[in-house]
């Protein structure tokens, strides 16, 4: 579904009164900048040049993708406060 005459006219016509036709081409040329530095940024990131990253090593079944959590009694007490007498 493509935009009719009349939906561009008015979406154009609210961009005039929302920026002001002095501000107008300010925008438009910031706009302009902003697309040159993002095509110059595809081109500067060759996919070729860089190295693939490593896949991880597969672990074993059961095993424990790190250190195990430690619990401590203290930490246990702190975390919820004092005993009640």
């Amino acid at each position: 579904m493509y935009p009719g005459f009349w939906q561009i006219v008015l979406v154009l016509v609210i961009v005039l009164v929302l920026f002001g036709a002095g501000r107008l081409p300010q925008v438009m040329g910031d706009l302009a900048k902003g697309v040159r530095n993002f095509k110059s940024g595809l081109k500067e990131a060759d996919p070729g040049s860089e190295a693939p990253a490593p896949a991880p090593a597969p672990r074993a079944i059961g095993e424990a993708s790190g250190p195990a959590p430690v619990h401590t009694a203290s930490a246990h007490h702190e975390t919820h406060g004092p005993k009640a007498p």
